[in-house]
């Protein structure tokens, strides 16, 4: 199944407080300034920068 190219990357993680920094496939000196964020009572947090998706693990948002 191919990925659809134009959807933001989704990461599951165990913690509520995540650090992005953009780079992920892609070479950390095209990523974007590290940013922290902080997922609250929806079970997910998004990136301001890049749009990448962090879901709780076990949390509401967390469909898996």
């Amino acid at each position: 199944m191919a990925t659809d190219p134009y959807q933001p990357e989704t990461q599951i993680v165990e913690t509520r407080r995540v650090a992005c920094d953009g780079a992920s496939t892609i070479s950390p000196a095209l990523g974007h300034p590290r940013v922290f964020l902080e997922i609250d009572e929806t079970g997910f947090v998004d990136c301001g920068y890049c749009d990448k998706r962090f879901v709780l693990k076990g949390g509401p948002a967390d469909r898996g």
